[in-house]
């Protein structure tokens, strides 16, 4: 079974298949997961529809919102899949559940949870119109056209005024849908952690001791180390890097610093569980103020001061709490010959301050195991915020992290 991390890279490829109008390449790479979630099964149909096959379309169309029954907008794509196949009836009713699911707003925004797309209650309805007149049913046609326009911004009133003339006449309609080209793509956090990080970066030489030296040939006789200079992410002063020496016993406040067989420059890699999985390369036996300081550089700032446990390599499913130097110390030994290596996990520490309380006003429903599920009319504890459009929260024991638009401050009317 595919990783997580495996099943996202070939989300991303997908969507720049989709870019390309590369649609055989972007359907083999949205179809590797075998469980695919309700955001993919939606791209496949989306890609059906542009590859000219509206019968799998509707195939995947029906896994989306059986997997998210509150999909508003996978309703509306299978509406336009059925009526490609001349079902109008199935697709009048797809597009009048699209309607039942915008719940009277007048759009829902799908840009924060990665579709470019914003679906409007007049232009579904202005659907609902075009397979009413498939359907012959004109008057009633006309009555979804007039309450579109009393729906629909200024800006769509000549259009609107045009439809209903059209329909006045009995012609039909072209149908509105996702813009071409449209699809879910994975949250830019995902992106950004799928190639591995190099936080230390990578020596130079920029210049040498050895007057006229070219950097060419060698010189044993006159041996002398050369300027180094560190390319790649800026290390905060203090921070070992690779090659540089570790500090002697005397230096070590704990004095219980392990050191590794291969000498204090081996490197290991270190992978930490917090919002997602992280791998960092590390000296063997390095000391928390070490691990600290790399954690600061990749996770928020919250997990910096979180309390780090090591996964016991007898007991997988155990976490032991680091407290302090000597603990991890333990853990270095401990896992020393365990195939997985050190595996930290970083959570916060003790009950944390609540910002705000806010109240759901729609279903959210959780695309990853860090995600928080919301139900409309939940109320929430925001703890803090993760990005401008992204909070973390608390709600019946459970924490997790969601879209900032599903949410209202607690008080506020719509």
């Amino acid at each position: 079974m595919p990783s997580l991390g495996d099943l996202v890279h070939d989300w991303h490829r997908g969507v720049q298949a989709v870019a390309r109008g590369d649609w055989g390449c972007a359907l083999r790479l949205f179809s590797g997961d075998p469980d695919p979630p309700a955001k993919m099964c939606f791209n496949l149909g989306c890609v059906h529809l542009l590859a000219g096959d509206p019968e799998a379309a509707l195939r995947a169309f029906d896994q989306a919102v059986t997997k998210d029954t509150c999909m508003a907008v996978g309703f509306f794509q299978r509406g336009v899949a059925n009526f490609q196949l001349e079902r109008f009836q199935e697709a009048l009713s797809d597009f009048r559940l699209a309607l039942a699911q915008l719940r009277g707003n007048a759009a829902i925004d799908y840009t924060q949870l990665g579709l470019r797309f914003k679906l409007k209650t007049w232009e579904v309805l202005f659907n609902v119109g075009a397979a009413q007149c498939a359907l012959g049913l004109w008057a009633e046609a006309a009555g979804s056209l007039e309450e579109a326009l009393c729906k629909g911004p200024e800006g769509t009133r000549e259009d609107l005024h045009a439809a209903l003339a059209q329909v006045q006449k009995q012609a039909t309609l072209q149908l509105r849908q996702v813009p071409r080209g449209e699809v879910f793509r994975p949250h830019r956090r995902y992106v950004e952690h799928l190639e591995p990080v190099d936080f230390l970066g990578k020596a130079k030489v920029v210049s040498s001791a050895i007057p006229d030296d070219h950097l060419q040939g060698s010189r044993p006789q006159q041996r002398q180390k050369p300027c180094m200079e560190q390319v790649g992410k800026h290390i905060p002063p203090g921070l070992p890097v690779a090659g540089s020496p570790e500090p002697s016993p005397s230096e070590d406040p704990s004095g219980t610093r392990v050191v590794a067989a291969g000498g204090p420059e081996s490197l290991v890699t270190v992978t930490v569980q917090c919002a997602f999985t992280l791998a960092l390369k590390v000296p063997w036996g390095a000391g928390l103020p070490h691990l600290r300081t790399l954690l600061s550089q990749a996770l928020p700032l919250q997990a910096q001061h979180g309390q780090l446990s090591y996964r016991d390599p007898s007991h997988e499913a155990r976490w032991v709490a680091l407290p302090g130097e000597e603990a991890l110390q333990g853990a270095w030994r401990d896992t020393a010959a365990s195939r997985g290596g050190l595996q930290l996990q970083c959570r916060a520490a003790g009950s944390r301050p609540v910002l705000y309380q806010a109240v759901a006003q729609h279903n959210y429903c959780a695309q990853g195991p860090e995600d928080l599920d919301l139900r409309q009319g939940d109320m929430v504890d925001v703890l803090c915020a993760v990005d401008p459009a992204w909070l973390e929260g608390h709600c019946d024991g459970r924490i997790g992290i969601f879209p900032k638009c599903f949410v209202v401050p607690a008080g506020w009317s719509m």
